[in-house]
């Protein structure tokens, strides 16, 4: 047993729960309710969530249908997200909430099944299922922001974003790569401030370079849900500066962000 992608999935559950608590009943015209994403609605954003948890099962599970999949994606990967998301959410709610309970099922029966050590392909750097399970909760309490962004709502900040600013940690250099710069190799000092109040922190003590700050104020920058000046992060050196500028932590080309003043 795997204690950790167990952790890792329980939040992973509870964070779709909690978007479950926002979607049981809602009215069919909240559904429809534009959200941040440009031309995505609410629908579309669970038929993305719904999507993408099937893609990481066929990437766990069947190496053909993903290639296959993967071959789509390369044609044009911008347009199949949107393509997918949108031609998803054009179904009714409760055929959609159907779909995405059976593919989120699905997702943490073949995370467990998958072989201890081994590793599956995904859209960027191949991953455990521990880093799939961790990627999926950053794409559902993202995604999830926009839902609760579209119906007027506030979702309460728990420390389960742990896992979300654990990953913008881990992509800092893959933020330089994909928007075409070189990785820095100099140490970054990382101290975020959780929910709960904890310290939560990477990196040396003493690296000359630093980021400090909210937790959850980070875990929105490296999602892209927030601009860094509507953040009070704080950065020390160069690399430190340029990867909040930069900072993404979900695979892909790069990101286009938001505008200052946008809600976060």
């Amino acid at each position: 047993m795997n204690d950790v992608l167990e952790q890792v999935l329980a939040d992973l559950d509870a964070e779709g729960a909690r978007l479950d608590a926002l979607l049981d009943d809602l009215p069919e015209d909240d559904w429809r309710r534009p959200t941040p994403a440009h031309g995505w609605d609410v629908a579309t954003q669970v038929a993305h969530l719904a999507w993408t948890d099937e893609a990481a099962v066929l990437a766990a599970t069947d190496k053909a249908a993903w290639d296959t999949l993967l071959l789509d994606m390369l044609e044009d990967p911008e347009g199949v997200v949107d393509r997918t998301a949108l031609e998803g959410g054009r179904v009714p709610p409760e055929a959609l909430l159907a779909r995405w309970h059976t593919a989120r099922r699905s997702l943490a029966d073949a995370l467990r099944a998958h072989p201890p050590g081994g590793r599956m392909p995904w859209f960027g750097p191949p991953m455990s299922a521990t880093s799939m399970a961790t990627a999926r909760f950053m794409e559902t309490w993202a995604h999830g922001l926009d839902v609760h962004d579209g119906l007027g709502a506030r979702p309460e900040p728990t420390d389960r974003i742990r896992h979300v600013a654990h990953l913008g940690v881990r992509t800092r250099g893959f933020a330089f790569v994909v928007h075409g710069q070189e990785a820095p190799t100099e140490e970054v000092r990382v101290e975020l401030t959780a929910p709960s109040g904890d310290l939560w922190t990477w990196g040396p003590a003493d690296a000359a370079q630093s980021v400090r700050g909210s937790a959850y104020d980070f875990c929105l920058l490296v999602t892209q849900r927030v601009h860094r000046l509507d953040t009070a992060l704080v950065a020390q050196g160069r690399d430190a500066n340029t990867w909040l500028e930069i900072a993404q932590c979900f695979a892909g080309p790069p990101g286009g962000g938001r505008e200052p003043g946008s809600d976060g």
